[in-house]
């Protein structure tokens, strides 16, 4: 059974950080491409961030360069998301998603419950 469960989420101030955790079982975790994405009301899902589970591929959205972290741990199946410097348009549910990178895994494609990330004062 595949699963995705992030965790970390929850109330930060303009310019505070916070460390999302996303923890993988089900899969053959250095198969697949792990990302975070985020999600507000009305508007479309955005990429934040992408690492390949071998060859330490990364990419980030422009809104995040600089700020956000994404960092993986193959010993415990966990893909993380380090964000500094948080602002309130980073308000959103941050999204895990595990998307299959070889011939055999391809076109598989998983999705976490999401976990709440809100920045006010």
């Amino acid at each position: 059974q595949v699963q995705l469960v992030e965790s970390g989420g929850g109330l930060a101030q303009p310019g505070g950080s916070l460390r999302l955790s996303c923890t993988a079982s089900g899969f053959t975790f250095s198969n697949y491409a792990m990302s975070w994405y985020r999600q507000t009301p009305g508007k479309e899902r955005e990429l934040v961030a992408t690492i390949i589970s071998t060859g330490g591929w990364i990419n980030y959205a422009d809104s995040v360069k600089g700020r956000f972290t994404i960092s993986r741990d193959i010993a415990y199946n966990s893909v993380y998301l380090e964000m500094n410097s948080l602002k309130p348009e980073d308000t959103a549910v941050y999204l895990c998603n595990a998307r299959g990178i070889t011939i055999m895994t391809r076109g598989y494609d998983y999705w976490g419950q999401g976990t709440q990330v809100t920045v006010s004062s």
